[in-house]
């Protein structure tokens, strides 16, 4: 007899992906998962293992201001720390609801913290390349000081086209947030912060 049990909160999730191509959530974590993830972040920033992003992937990566100014560290998964073990678990237990009961066939992730400074931002962009097409789901999970205020700016912006009509759905990276879209139909940008904002962004992918 299968123990599989129906998750009612992943199935909200999926649920979204299907009706609108995205999902945002305050609950994937808890608060006190947040401090952690958050404080673990700052702490490799703080050590200097943190580089400045890059568009495009491994075989044509370029450095360029004008389209993105964030910092981040590429996470490994098989030398994870306990923070980073704590995120890798609820992951993985997502990404296995999701082959089970969707058929997605995820086979890779890849996930990075992120820290934009002050002024920074990302450009309107879509989360995969022209030789590389794995990228399914993106994933944002915002690490953000418990006191962020909407004022401090950074909101992901994502582009839909609803009946031949561009709308833009602004998302406030509030602590704790996690948002999740279709890697390969939604654009997305990151709007100029106002304060340093904290992030784990990563990709679910195909083999």
């Amino acid at each position: 007899m299968s123990d599989f049990q129906i998750n009612p909160f992943y199935e909200a999730i999926i649920d979204g992906l299907m009706s609108e191509g995205y999902f945002v959530s305050d609950r994937f974590f808890s608060e006190a998962e947040v401090a952690v993830l958050r404080s673990n972040l700052l702490k490799k920033y703080d050590e200097n293992n943190f580089k400045k992003s890059a568009i495009g992937n491994q075989s044509n990566e370029k450095i360029m201001d004008a389209i993105r100014g964030d910092f981040i560290l590429w996470m490994d998964e098989a030398g994870a720390d306990e923070a980073e073990k704590l995120y890798f678990d609820r992951i993985n237990d997502f990404v296995q609801y999701l082959n089970r009961t969707c058929f997605l066939g995820i086979q890779d992730k890849e996930f990075h913290y992120a820290l934009y400074p002050e002024g920074t931002f990302y450009k309107r962009h879509l989360d995969t390349f022209q030789n590389d097409s794995r990228r399914k789901l993106s994933m944002v999970c915002y690490l953000n000081d418990e006191d962020w205020q909407d004022n401090f700016g950074g909101e992901l912006t994502i582009y839909k086209d609803e009946n031949g009509r561009e709308t833009e759905k602004n998302i406030v990276p509030k602590p704790g947030r996690m948002v999740i879209f279709e890697s390969q139909v939604l654009e997305h940008e990151v709007k100029p912060v106002k304060q340093p904002r904290l992030s784990i962004t990563g990709w679910l992918k195909t083999r």
